[in-house]
């Protein structure tokens, strides 16, 4: 543990650059003792060195937080004068940056930067695994080039109640998560367990999107791979919906459970080709089961998420004047919004926190 008896309190910051990436580890003191750390991974433009990255991460990472009085840092930045202002303002008094170069605050340096070079070596080395996956994804199913963004979608209902639709998004640098979506299912497609319709309702709304906010197709927010959860069928559907959209140019793949609807005997299908399957230890087959229940995990957590905030609604919410407190004192009392429908006025204001007025409000909305 670091427990630095000179330090009280600082955010210690190390960059660490290899290949063109780079790594930043903070490391939190408070109270002489260190509160963790966290590591990031900002993009560099080509060239980019070492006190210009700091000085952009540093005015990013503490424009949604206040910077403590000490700073210690791996190198120097570009601007120091004006990024001390900016700090200082932001923290409402003086911010000292530094870069030590003896005694305990450079070991604490020294230790971030350490950090921040293994957590660089292991993203390397997973971006290197994915790099390659998707290099035999594109292989095995006939891809122009490997993807750089897969759209996941998948459904989740139960009998069509509280219908979601959820995309994950994953790429070179394994799962895109702050890129993730949740769609609640707006269309009769939900009620009434339409998997087709529920799928129609969010490749309308991700795309129409897409077409709205970048209609050149200049970001990366456009996926070049779509996977579809199930066969031939369904990727017709999904192909004539595109089509309509007038998105044609990206590939799709559905995958369909095999006859026994084991892991492992999947079957793919392209549009227009024939279903494939994959050798049952290639690890493109892994890599797509990977995909595929990590969709499934965050529909059904989204589902259930919805599944249980609509359990919490009752129609005490929609009662002017009963706000948290009297709702919890009414359904304690009656243990159901139903049975404080039937009560009467008297029984209301038996009610601690409801007054002759409140229950007369209450009695009204239930009897118009």
């Amino acid at each position: 543990a670091i427990n630095p008896q000179g330090v009280a309190e600082a955010d210690v910051i190390a960059l660490y650059l290899n290949e063109g990436q780079a790594c930043v580890q903070v490391f939190f003191i408070r109270a002489n003792q260190s509160w963790g750390n966290r590591d990031f991974y900002p993009k560099t433009g080509a060239g980019a060195e070492a006190p210009e990255i700091m000085e952009a991460f540093l005015a990013q990472f503490y424009d949604d937080k206040d910077p403590p009085r000490l700073i210690l840092l791996s190198h120097p930045v570009e601007n120091e004068d004006l990024v001390v202002q900016m700090l200082s303002d932001r923290a409402g008094r003086k911010v000292e940056l530094a870069v030590p170069l003896r005694g305990e605050k450079v070991e604490l340096v020294e230790n971030a930067t350490r950090n921040a070079r293994e957590s660089l070596a292991r993203r390397m080395s997973e971006t290197s695994t994915h790099n390659k996956l998707l290099e035999g994804l594109a292989e095995a199913f006939d891809l122009d080039a490997p993807p750089k963004r897969i759209e996941v979608y998948d459904n989740a209902h139960i009998q069509g109640s509280n219908a979601v639709g959820g995309m994950i998004v994953a790429g070179p640098e394994g799962y895109l998560k702050s890129q993730y979506r949740k769609f609640n299912i707006k269309s009769a497609a939900g009620a009434n367990s339409d998997d087709f319709g529920m799928m129609k309702e969010v490749l309308t709304r991700r795309f129409e999107r897409l077409l709205k906010e970048d209609p050149d197709r200049k970001s990366d927010a456009w996926p070049d791979l779509l996977l579809i959860d199930g066969g031939q069928g369904q990727v017709s559907a999904v192909a004539s919906i595109m089509a309509d959209l007038g998105v044609e140019d990206v590939a799709m793949i559905g995958v369909a459970k095999g006859v026994d609807r084991d892991a492992g005997k999947e079957e793919f299908h392209r549009y227009g080709q024939r279903p494939m399957a994959l050798r049952m230890n290639d690890p493109v087959l892994y890599f797509v089961q990977r995909l595929r229940d990590e969709a499934h995990r965050w529909a059904n957590g989204a589902h259930v998420a919805k599944r249980a905030k609509a359990v919490s609604i009752t129609p005490l919410d929609d009662i002017p004047g009963v706000g948290a407190t009297r709702k919890k004192a009414l359904l304690a009392h009656f243990g159901s919004a139903k049975a404080v429908a039937r009560a009467a006025i008297p029984d209301l204001t038996a009610v601690n926190g409801i007054s002759q007025s409140m229950a007369e409000t209450v009695y009204n909305f239930f009897h118009p």
